[in-house]
């Protein structure tokens, strides 16, 4: 529901309006000039850092551009020192679960909650680096 979009916006402010640039990056796909994914890297405190809006738009699915965004966020958090990543989703997300297992995410906590106007299974990941 519309409560999806409010989250969204609130992550999107709170990064332009907390913004560290030694710390945090945001990634946009773009594809024949249209916006097409994001996935922002922000910090997180404690040399940890979190993955967010993992986003991939239906006709951009299957391409492998949520493989190279993730990987592009390790890759980037290990070279600003991060000692950790963590990443909040939800069960039903089965791609983008497969996404953070293959680069060695690991299931750390469950929790049943009601949002987006749906009875979800919330998860949270970490990622040593």
């Amino acid at each position: 529901d519309e409560s999806f979009e409010a989250f969204v916006s609130q992550i999107c402010a709170d990064f332009i309006n907390q913004y560290d640039p030694q710390k945090e990056r945001c990634w946009v796909a773009e594809m024949q000039d249209e916006q097409i994914g994001s996935i922002f890297c922000v910090n997180a405190g404690e040399n940890v850092a979190k993955l967010r809006m993992l986003l991939v738009a239906p006709k951009a699915r299957g391409l492998g551009l949520g493989t190279k965004m993730v990987k592009e966020c390790i890759r980037f958090a290990r070279r600003v020192g991060y000692k950790k990543i963590t990443l909040w989703t939800n069960d039903i997300l089965i791609d983008a679960r497969k996404i953070y297992e293959k680069q060695g995410f690991k299931l750390v906590k469950e929790e049943s909650h009601h949002s987006f106007g749906h009875d979800l299974v919330g998860q949270n990941w970490d990622l040593m680096l």
